[in-house]
């Protein structure tokens, strides 16, 4: 019999599975294997896909910037990410069963945790472009040590969430606040988790926005100067595309999960939301291998380091320098932008 106010420290996962109405099966299931098939396959790449970028990072002496330092950053939160994952699939389905509390937590931590760090660099990401575009600057003037200090902060801030947990932030003492998806968790937690998620989105939204209009401004500016080059209006549609893969990623990979995390968290009781879950956490694994695309292999120096390690051999670097029109070339995480002003070089608006 449940008593108010009583802690279930020595319970079995079962019994808060039983709790909560998540079924916990003894066998695999067919659809327990598809999805360790498919988070295999998923861990696996990303893995392989963000060891390669900070393996280039690393040798490449041009990457040694402070955006590069965040796509570093980015590439290691989402190979721990891989990692979690990985470890989930070891342990899910009739495994879960066997699961300690304390393995339980770790399980769910170290998730939480990939996946927040992931986050809060997207995030940082998109600041440090905003700052270096505003600056006309071509790589932001952060100096290592701040940025170092950024990269820290962001790591605290997704261990302190992952953490919280397993010692305060769960329902071990409140049974009537269980969650359904993570019968350990307090639905309040999913909720801030959720809506954490929402906030990094709208912030996303709104820095690469006026990264959008205030480069689409200044292009219009030159261009009334300019014969009318044709490189103007690439720029612009480049831009465009450039911000709708950014931000569309985000939404594809991260939403459907968050969308169930908050109705979960709030209490809907009609929402069938464990009949989807498994799948949407996938999806927001995913976005670690999308990241990896979208934030450095449209990078033209990058795919050149990528070739030369999986070739073992040196490439010659280019000597051809840029002449005074460069625009919509790929890199880091969009599109380079030089546009001429009087003579000097304008701006960088990679995103």
């Amino acid at each position: 019999m449940v008593t108010m106010g009583q802690c279930y420290y020595n319970e079995t996962i079962g019994f808060f599975y039983n709790n909560s109405g998540k079924e916990l099966s003894s066998h695999w299931r067919p659809k327990d294997l598809v999805v360790v098939a498919l988070g295999l396959t998923v861990s696996v790449l990303v893995l392989l896909t963000n060891l390669l970028v900070i393996a280039a990072i690393a040798s490449n002496r041009r990457f040694h910037q402070p955006i590069y330092y965040l796509l570093g950053n980015l590439a290691a939160a989402d190979l721990f990410a891989g990692v979690a994952y990985l470890f989930l699939m070891f342990h899910t389905g009739p495994r879960t069963a066997r699961l300690s509390l304390q393995g339980w937590f770790v399980r769910q931590g170290l998730l939480d945790t990939s996946l927040t760090a992931s986050m809060a660099t997207l995030l940082a990401i998109a600041v440090e472009r905003h700052r270096s575009v505003m600056a006309v600057q071509l790589h932001s003037r952060l100096p290592p040590g701040r940025v170092i200090m950024l990269i820290v902060g962001v790591w605290v801030a997704a261990l302190g969430l992952g953490l919280l947990p397993a010692h305060s932030w769960h329902c071990l003492c409140a049974l009537d606040r269980c969650s359904r998806m993570a019968p350990l968790l307090s639905r309040s937690y999913l909720a801030v988790w959720a809506l954490s998620s929402l906030l990094v989105f709208l912030l996303m939204v709104a820095v690469y926005t006026r990264i959008f209009f205030y480069v689409r401004r200044r292009v219009q500016r030159m261009a009334e100067h300019v014969s009318c080059h044709p490189r103007y209006r690439e720029t612009t549609l480049n831009l465009v595309k450039t911000v709708v893969i950014i931000l569309g990623a985000f939404v594809v990979c991260w939403t459907p999960g968050q969308v169930v995390l908050l109705l979960d968290g709030l209490g809907c009781k009609s929402c069938n939301v464990l009949a989807v879950e498994k799948y949407f956490l996938l999806l927001a694994e995913a976005n670690s291998l999308v990241n990896a695309v979208v934030y450095s292999c449209r990078d033209a120096e990058m795919r050149r380091t990528f070739r030369r390690l999986l070739c073992c051999r040196c490439l010659r670097p280019s000597t051809h320098e840029s002449v005074r029109y460069t625009a919509s070339t790929p890199t880091g995480t969009g599109i380079r932008i030089m546009l001429p002003e009087n003579g000097h070089s304008l701006m960088d608006s990679t995103l």
